[in-house]
């Protein structure tokens, strides 16, 4: 077990070379890779550190609604920015506020192609043990109208050296509106390095979702 000074040392240089956990950007000139696998969702990005506050990227997912008249397969590529727009160092943690902007192309079932944006906004508190976050995203084009909001939590199940993998549990609750409207729960453990995660949970429909993130410095 680490002493409180090494604790205090330990999260500082996590947080200065990638996140302690899912942060949407790594530090200044480094590169992020990131997965996100669900049932009726994909999306793999990447993005750039130009600054210690701004990175540039891109993105392409796909998503599935489910409405009565049968299901709409939507596929999407995108530009992404995104701004820390404040942290805040704490004596044993750290909070951050983040704004992310996205352009794009947006093409449903049986359709064309149209212009998509999307903004988001989320916050984070962290610790070496305790994690919390929340966000809201809306995604519009033409014909697509889908907002999103989430709440996540978790714990590390013990403290780890700087170069250890450090599990973690984390649960989230998220509301989204499309077709139709649903809140789903879900849970999963997650595994974070200081240059890397990859985190395997479940949905409360037992539908499995793996993600992962990769730091490149």
């Amino acid at each position: 077990m680490t002493n409180r000074p090494f604790r205090v040392v330990a999260a500082i240089l996590l947080l200065a070379a990638g996140p302690v956990c899912a942060l949407p950007m790594g530090s200044v000139d480094t590169w992020m890779v990131m997965g996100d696998f669900a049932a009726r969702s994909r999306e793999l990005a990447v993005n750039y550190a130009l600054t210690p506050r701004d990175a540039i990227g891109a993105a392409v997912s796909r998503w599935r609604t489910e409405p009565e008249g049968g299901a709409t397969l939507r596929e999407v590529g995108s530009l992404t920015y995104t701004r820390l727009v404040k942290r805040w160092n704490l004596p044993d943690a750290q909070a951050n506020l983040w704004a992310v902007g996205t352009l794009g192309s947006v093409r449903s079932s049986g359709a064309k192609a149209e212009a998509l944006w999307s903004p988001s906004a989320m916050a984070d508190y962290e610790t070496t043990r305790i994690y919390l976050s929340g966000g809201v995203k809306a995604q519009r084009s033409a014909t697509v109208r889908q907002s999103t909001a989430y709440a996540r939590a978790g714990f590390s199940f013990y403290e780890v050296d700087y170069d250890e993998i450090q599990p973690w549990l984390i649960v989230e609750a998220k509301r989204q509106r499309d077709v139709v409207s649903k809140t789903e729960t879900a849970a999963w453990l997650r595994l974070i390095h200081k240059r890397y995660f990859v985190e395997l949970g479940a949905d409360d429909q037992s539908r499995v979702r793996f993600n992962f993130m990769y730091n490149h410095w």
